[in-house]
Order: structure tokens, then sequence, then C-alpha cells
């Protein structure tokens, strides 16, 4: 294709329609800068809300500047991918203390592999119509992808610092191609949307919401699971109820969730009962049954002694009886020191419950 506006405007229709029928819910066009959102996570990690997840300040300069992961780079492709099973039972899970809450987006198979393979495929499909360069992420590399899905109109920034979508609420994925071709972009989508509702950082559990917009990840339940590496300050505990691998509660208290749209892939669909089980049973996993169960999850990556961790914490807080301090005390011979002092805490908490 020899590259003119004409053509361009139609690429950019045809990449919109190639992805659609790759599964994509919404396909959008943005600048290769983002100088708004730099800056507002500058100012985020001055505050050190990013806790112990330092990739995030040594990369940093690589998110606001996309031609260093990709030379040339001029536009932004943005691809949502909407994960929410059908028939869901958030409330009924977390209204039920002995039953283990894992989010949402954890519950099939890991979305990395199926966004970047379709992302992929394309940029293929580009390429072979128009040439060029192009680079595809799924939280593959430091991208602003929120920023710069905001930019190409799939959304705004709600105060939970999620994208949240008119139409489609914010149970979705993102993915992101960069590229060198001169695309023509598509209008953001207006923001200000959230109004004056505070849902949001009413309803969060341990008060990660600090403010509208400002997240501090060493109080978010989904930091404290999935990537906190150390013991959960004690302090939280109590707090995290029977959230073990997440936590979705500021997306099901956000009004726009009413139009949220239910997956089609059935990749996503839950597995092994990780959306309906009890935490004990899946406490009593064995690590060989840990990594058969959580083979192609993202739940492994947290590895057995972070899943005896969690759970320890969500049986402290559940009903004492006698099942459950029978498996923290078979449990205990097989944790490290770091799960075996949440296997304690929560002994002694059911002790203490069991003698009232």
């Amino acid at each position: 294709m020899s590259i003119t506006s004409t053509n361009l405007d139609e690429l950019a229709q045809q990449i919109k329609d190639w992805g659609r029928e790759l599964g994509f819910a919404h396909i959008g066009i943005s600048p290769a800068t983002n100088a708004v959102h730099a800056e507002h996570l500058r100012n985020w990690l001055a505050k050190q809300y990013h806790g112990d997840m330092n990739y995030m300040a040594e990369r940093e300069g690589l998110r606001a500047a996309p031609a260093e992961l990709l030379p040339g780079t001029v536009r932004v492709i943005s691809a949502r991918l909407d994960y929410l099973p059908d028939g869901e039972n958030c409330e009924e899970i977390l209204n039920s203390p002995s039953k283990a809450y894992i989010s949402r987006y954890a519950l099939g198979r890991d979305y990395h592999k199926l966004i970047r393979k379709r992302l992929s495929q394309l940029a293929e499909k580009i390429s072979a119509v128009a040439g060029g360069s192009h680079r595809a992420f799924v939280d593959s590399a430091p991208v602003l992808e929120r920023g710069f899905a905001e930019q190409a109109g799939l959304g705004w920034i709600g105060k939970n610092s999620m994208l949240i979508n008119s139409k489609a609420g914010s149970w979705f994925f993102l993915g992101e191609i960069y590229t060198d071709l001169p695309l023509p972009t598509d209008p953001p989508q207006e923001t200000g949307h959230c109004g004056s509702c505070r849902a949001c950082l009413d309803d969060c559990p341990t008060g990660a919401i600090v403010a509208p917009y400002q997240v501090d990840a060493r109080r978010c339940i989904s930091y404290l699971t999935i990537e906190l590496k150390d013991s959960i300050p004690e302090d939280l505990r109590p707090l995290m109820g029977n959230r073990v691998f997440g936590c979705d509660d500021c997306q099901l208290v956000c009004p726009w969730n009413k139009f949220a749209q239910t997956t089609t892939e059935t990749d996503f669909s839950p597995r092994h009962q990780l959306d309906n089980s009890e935490l004990v049973s899946l406490f009593l996993w064995t690590e060989q049954e840990f990594l058969d169960n959580t083979a192609g999850s993202a739940i492994r990556r947290i590895g057995y002694q972070r899943w005896l961790r969690n759970l320890a914490v969500g049986i402290g807080n559940a009903p004492a009886n006698d099942d459950a301090i029978r498996a923290l005390h078979t449990q205990y011979a097989v944790a490290d020191e770091m799960a075996r002092e949440h296997i304690t805490w929560a002994l002694n908490r059911l002790q203490k419950m069991s003698s009232k």
C-alpha cells in the first residue's frame, strides 16, 4: 500500500475491523505522547505509593518515551478485551467468610498470552498491508496503558485509577501496539464522568484509595496478595476478609459497571471451581496440586508459599471451626518462615474466637 492520508484513514478502519474479528471489543488510536499521565505517575512514585514495586520507579522514563521501546513510534493502538464471566456471584462469595474470593480476572487462563497472540496477529496484518514497524505489549513492558487508552477514546480514568468505559464499565483487559505509521487518531472520551460519586473511595476495604485518582498500593489488597513478597502488615490483615488473590471491590460498587459486558472468551471461564471454593479446601492443596491447578493461570506467579500466606489470612478472618484449625496445623509443616508467621496469626485469631 502506498501511504497517503486516504490510505491511512482506510487502514485505521481496517485495523478496527480486524480487531473485532480477533475478539477485541474496542480498538482506538492515540498519539504516542502522554505528558499528563507521565507527570501523574511521577507524582505517584514521589509519594512512595508503589511500595516494593521498584520496577515502577526504575523504568519510569521508558513509560513516557515509547520510541525507546520501538524506534520511530508515533502512534499507540489500544485494544480492549472484556473478561467478566457470565453468571457472576461476587457478592455471594464476599458475604460467605469461609469461601475464598479470587479476583475475577484470575479465575480462568492467564490473559497475557491470549491477548499478546491476538495483538501480534493484528500487527502482522498491519505489516502485510502497510509495512512499518510494530510491537505488541500486554503488561510486558513499561507502557502507560491506561493513559494511552484514555487518549484513544476507550474510556476515562476513574477515581479508583481504573479505566472506565461508559458502555462497558471496567471489567476488561488492555493491550497495546506501538507503531511508526502516522495513523489518524481517535478523540478521547470526555473525562469527569465520575462526578461527585465516592463509592470506590468509601467502600475500599483497606482505605487504599486515599484521594480521588490516588491509590496507595501499600494498602491495596491486590498489591498485598500479589505483588508483596514479604509479610502482610498485621494491621491490614483483618480488613482483607476472604480476599486471597486480588480485590474487585472498587469495581463492584462502581455504578458504571451496570453496563459491563460479559466475556465471550471461554478461556476466561472459571477453572477448578475457583469462583466458589472453600478457603480450607484451597489451603490444603499440596504444592503439586497448586502447580497443577494454576497451570496457565495468573495465580501461579505468586508461588505456593504466598498462596498459603494469603489463604491463612483469609482463614484467620473466617469463623473458627475444627476443620480450619486442623488445616492450619497441617500446612504449618510445609510452610516457609513467612507463611508460618501468617498461619500462627490465624491460629491465634481462631483460638481467641473459640474461647469466647
